[in-house]
């Protein structure tokens, strides 16, 4: 095992980075903003997109590991579930920044909150079940809801980054045109492994 991957090779260090990450994006919202609405609302942007590299990493662990199994794609496979854990970690405190925002400055009806209350909702129960008690109980079921809540978490990233590369506000812009193609990307690695997944499958 080389140098980054003795490194990485911690249960821990996904839950702080996503901890870290969070905070940080806090702690800038804080930093640069000017009065408590600006400050909220930046907390709530700013935290989202400090989630999506954490994301990105329980994503793509185990298509990297089929394209190449390097010592750094075994270690982060390894401790995948705990990349899922620090992604829900840092994600809660997007949800805190956001319900702050919504809720002192921002009020939206509830019609337009059942969206994200369902992706929170399978955060939530994918996290409560990334452990291997819940995976032995539940089965060919656990790979099913874990396969659906990736997907549909990154969807909500795509959907969103979409949005922002053709805002009516140009200020959103670069964000959406840098970011909508990383997360397409991401897909495209996806569907590589598993072509060459079946590839093989089918000659060994």
């Amino acid at each position: 095992m080389n140098a980054v991957a003795r490194a990485v090779d911690s249960r821990w260090l996904p839950i702080f980075a996503g901890l870290l990450a969070g905070l940080i994006a806090v702690g800038a919202a804080f930093l640069f903003a000017g009065d408590a609405s600006e400050r909220a609302l930046f907390a709530a942007r700013w935290t989202a997109r400090a989630a999506m590299p954490v994301f990105l990493v329980a994503y793509l662990v185990g298509p990297l590991f089929r394209i190449r199994a390097a010592p750094i794609t075994r270690v982060l496979l390894k401790r995948r579930r705990q990349w899922g854990l620090g992604f829900a970690l840092a994600h809660s405190i997007h949800l805190a920044a956001l319900l702050v925002n919504i809720t002192l400055y921002r009020p939206r009806p509830f019609t337009a909150l059942i969206g994200g209350i369902l992706v929170y909702g399978l955060i939530y129960v994918m996290a409560l079940t990334s452990n291997d008690a819940a995976m032995k109980r539940l089965g060919k079921w656990w790979k099913r809801i874990h396969r659906l809540g990736i997907h549909v978490i990154w969807f909500v990233f795509l959907g969103g980054y979409a949005l922002r590369a053709v805002h009516e506000d140009p200020a959103y812009h670069l964000e959406g045109r840098l970011l909508l193609p990383v997360m397409l990307a991401a897909l495209g690695i996806r569907i590589y492994a598993w072509r060459r997944k079946s590839r093989t499958s089918i000659n060994p």
